[in-house]
């Protein structure tokens, strides 16, 4: 099992290197949807809530 959960963790960062050509929010929204919903199945096991993080945390990252 740890095997698959880092090999899902990886795949999460590998997919965050490409966020460099970005440029909306909503872009970054569902960016960040697919990237927390892909940690959150690797952590604990719930897509969803990874989701709403991931969305929530893409749109706000330009702000920052």
């Amino acid at each position: 099992m740890f095997n698959t959960k880092f090999l899902i963790a990886a795949a999460a960062a590998l997919t965050l290197s490409a966020c460099a050509g970005i440029n909306t929010d909503g872009e970054r929204a569902v960016v960040g949807a697919g990237v927390g919903c892909l940690a959150g199945e690797a952590i604990s096991g719930d897509c969803t809530t990874g989701a709403l993080v991931g969305a929530v945390g893409g749109a706000l990252a330009n702000d920052l």
